[in-house]
């Protein structure tokens, strides 16, 4: 059986006439030997990761726990932002990107940055209810990891419930071969946040076929005006791209939009 070790080597940063040193009291974990973490006073701990055989099955317990904890991590962002409001935005600020005509600008990272802007301001109460009746009580000590981890899903599960669309759960429910709870606090999160995911992206394309109409629209005014001029070899892109953008700056599309954008969550 393989098992992953931390082994801190040696490194004495004292010369070797030093008579006696005294010893600091060996560290001890699961899975190392103790008499390999002594060190000496005035020494240097030096760690490598080594893989080594052992007999014992629940040595490889710390290791699959550190696994685990890691990939919890690197999931965590992700997650997170599926169950919040950023799908629906980060998506609406691309159908607009694409309708101005414009691939490249705004670039990716303000789209990404304004959207990550506008979720924190959206997910506002939902946070600030997490933060009061999970996080400040599991660090003051009060509740348990489990009672702190079971109180913070119930915000998130009303900010999900108040946009899941009912046709999404019955599909889920459905696939699932489980019959439909009588209360909407008895649904599983396992049905919940794939139907919430679902019904973001249909709310968001709603949106964004919403935002496209006008610049169509313009799109097609402009093609007309230059075919009955007889302006067959210049590319209509070319004159309706700043007319939309003039459009949308006299318009006040930015904010237009973004106040559209709240208020749906609403």
């Amino acid at each position: 059986m393989l098992l992953v070790a931390f082994t801190p080597k040696i490194s004495n940063a004292q010369e070797s006439t030093v008579e006696q040193v005294q010893q600091i009291a060996p560290v001890s974990a699961p899975g190392v030997n103790a008499s390999k973490t002594t060190l000496k006073q005035g020494s240097l701990p030096l760690f490598s990761l080594s893989i080594a055989d052992s007999e014992n099955s629940d040595d490889l317990v710390p290791a699959l726990r550190v696994v685990g904890i890691l990939t919890i991590l690197t999931l965590a962002p992700a997650i997170l932002l599926l169950m919040s409001a950023f799908t629906r935005i980060l998506i609406v600020l691309s159908f607009v990107r694409q309708a101005l005509g414009s691939p490249t600008m705004p670039p990716n990272q303000v789209l990404i940055g304004l959207s990550l802007f506008l979720t924190y301001f959206v997910m506002g109460p939902t946070t600030t209810k997490i933060y009061d009746t999970s996080i400040a009580p599991y660090m003051a000590k009060t509740i348990s990891a489990e009672q702190a981890f079971d109180q913070a899903q119930q915000p998130l599960r009303d900010f999900m419930m108040a946009q899941v669309r009912r046709d999404d759960l019955k599909l889920f429910f459905s696939l699932s071969n489980t019959a439909q709870p009588a209360k909407p606090e008895d649904i599983p999160m396992r049905i919940l946040i794939p139907s919430f995911i679902i019904s973001e992206l249909k709310s968001a394309f709603q949106i964004g076929f919403l935002v496209y109409l006008p610049f169509i629209i313009i799109d097609m005014i402009v093609s007309s005006v230059l075919m009955a001029m007889g302006m067959m070899m210049l590319p209509p892109t070319v004159v309706s791209l700043p007319l939309k953008i003039i459009l949308f700056v006299v318009v006040d599309g930015w904010n237009l939009l973004t106040g559209s954008l709240i208020r749906s969550f609403a």
